[in-house]
């Protein structure tokens, strides 16, 4: 199917959440995380994150619950014998591997956010993106700048831009946005706006 068709089919029912399995040193991070699940519950979607009860991955999806919202986890087999998995989902799925958890993620989230976090959560938004870059999918894509945390990161890309290495229109597919539920409220958006 091609993108400008994708567009059409688009409902926004659950966002991905990637982040960091670390709090963070700046509490800023745990507010974004608590206020973002918080929001996600509060506009009836669902949350899917990777299954974890640590860092802002637990904060996320701990607020999500308490917010009513239908929160389902994807975590690796060997993370969860660490006992890293969260037991108080909505549901837990456990595969066998980080490919299977990005394929099981991205197939039952309609959007994407990226919080603070480190390499991973930096490769799974970059992943994600360069799907809807290759016309994979048309589902939104987002940074929660929290506090700063991503304006070196932004100040980059605009540079590849410039650069020449990467399109406005492909720069212009990631939505970044400072408040959590003015990020939610433009994901929503977006789907009404595609469908």
């Amino acid at each position: 199917m091609p993108p400008g068709d994708a567009l059409l089919t688009i409902m926004i029912r659950a966002l991905c959440v990637f982040c960091g399995s670390s709090a963070g040193v700046d509490p800023a991070h745990a507010e974004a995380a608590h206020a973002l699940g918080s929001a996600i519950g509060a506009a009836g979607l669902g949350l899917v994150y990777g299954g974890g009860h640590v860092g802002l991955m637990g904060v996320v999806a701990d607020a999500a619950l308490a917010a009513r919202a239908p929160v389902t986890g994807v975590i690796p087999r060997a993370l969860a014998e660490r006992e890293l998995a969260h037991q108080g989902l909505t549901e837990l799925r456990i595969v066998g591997s980080m490919h299977e958890r990005k394929a099981m993620m991205a197939d039952r989230a309609d959007g994407f956010i990226a919080l603070s976090g480190g390499i991973g959560t930096l490769e799974e938004m970059f992943e994600i993106w360069t799907w809807a870059q290759l016309g994979q999918h048309a589902k939104p894509v987002a940074l929660l700048n929290v506090a700063g945390f991503y304006d070196k990161l932004i100040g980059f890309l605009d540079d590849v831009v410039a650069q020449g290495f990467l399109s406005g229109a492909h720069r212009s597919m990631l939505i970044v946005e400072e408040d959590p539920a003015r990020l939610v409220a433009r994901m929503r958006d977006h789907g009404a706006a595609a469908a």
